[in-house]
């Protein structure tokens, strides 16, 4: 099974367990793949270890590419009960034991490469969710009120903080919540610094920090995080804290925005991501290049940020429908000749 660092401790302590484990380990010493990308990486290992020993093998040499190729037949018809997957879950699954046996067939554990045998799902293009800019001042304005009175809690000040530096950074959830207090003293310091991100692969990018975003850390970290940070049984260094003192996590954090949608009243489904997205789609709506837009997100690749601009190209569409009397299904008569 997969441990906290994205490690597999495999129950079997035999040739496969630990050719996968040396695989795993190889991801995150040489690849420097993030905890959660490799604890996904363990899980989806993991299950296909499982399968492959419940077929009666546990050497990575007696795997062959039908056996591979009932593996896939498996994931995309569960039997017993199993949820069915959907395509995206199936095609990283794959992707997974397709670098597995890739590593086997470089290190010679294996005398092939079969992940050839393997074809991935294609994975339906969903288009991200983004909120609309009312929606997301909605949802920040309730992160710090109970409905009838404005931020005066720590925890309250706390989800203001959390929020604004989502949606004024379009950090991921993982880089917002690692953030430590010194993180942001000097780009309160020196507004010109930016504030510094720490992405996958522990890749750093730097970010603006803008006014509202930085009147909500200035207001937490002065009237509210002293009060949580007494509680903690030592100091730490971390910038967001939970009611005990101790650094927010991931979890706490999409329960707290999740929490404040409901309150706000929006009905779609709103995580941490939601704001990323919102703050990728605004940013292309106001006209900011796509080169930049990759550079704020992280994004390795400037593909993966462009499925934001088919986002816009339909915001662009559906005003154009609504504001221009040709566009409309309905199209009008020509217009009446006056004498």
């Amino acid at each position: 099974m997969p441990t906290a660092d994205g490690t597999v401790t495999c129950v079997a302590s035999d040739a496969l367990g630990r050719e996968v484990a040396t695989y795993v380990d190889h991801l995150r010493v040489e690849r420097g793949l993030s905890i959660n990308t490799l604890a996904a990486y363990g899980r989806d290992l993991d299950r296909y270890a499982t399968w492959i020993r419940s077929r009666g093998i546990d050497d990575p040499g007696a795997v062959t590419g039908e056996t591979l190729e009932l593996y896939a037949t498996s994931l995309r018809a569960p039997t017993d009960g199993e949820p069915v997957l959907a395509p995206a879950s199936i095609a990283r699954m794959l992707a997974a034991v397709r670098g597995l046996h890739r590593f086997w067939a470089i290190e010679h554990v294996t005398a092939d490469d079969l992940g050839r045998y393997l074809t991935p799902p294609k994975a339906t293009r969903r288009l991200p969710k983004a909120l609309s800019v009312d929606e997301v001042q909605r949802l920040i304005a309730a992160a710090g009120s109970d409905g009838e009175s404005p931020a005066t809690t720590s925890a309250q000040l706390c989800d203001v903080a959390l929020t604004e530096l989502l949606y004024g950074t379009g950090g991921r959830i993982s880089e917002i919540v690692a953030l430590d207090v010194d993180d942001l003293e000097r780009s309160l310091s020196d507004p010109s610094l930016g504030l510094r991100l720490i992405g996958k692969g522990d890749k750093e990018r730097l970010v603006p920090l803008g006014s509202y975003a930085r009147s909500a850390v200035e207001a937490w970290l002065v009237r509210g995080r002293p009060a949580l940070a007494s509680r903690a049984a030592r100091a730490t260094p971390a910038l967001l804290l939970n009611e005990r003192g101790g650094r927010l996590t991931r979890q706490s954090a999409f329960n707290r925005v999740r929490a404040a949608a409901q309150r706000a009243g929006i009905s779609s489904e709103v995580s941490p991501h939601s704001l990323r997205h919102s703050y990728a789609t605004h940013l292309l709506d106001g006209g900011a290049d796509v080169r930049v837009v990759q550079e704020l997100l992280g994004h390795a690749s400037v593909t993966t940020t462009q499925i934001y601009t088919l986002v816009t190209v339909d915001h662009l569409r559906d005003v154009y429908r609504e504001a221009h009397p040709r566009a409309r299904d309905v199209v009008p008569g020509p217009p009446r000749q006056t004498s």
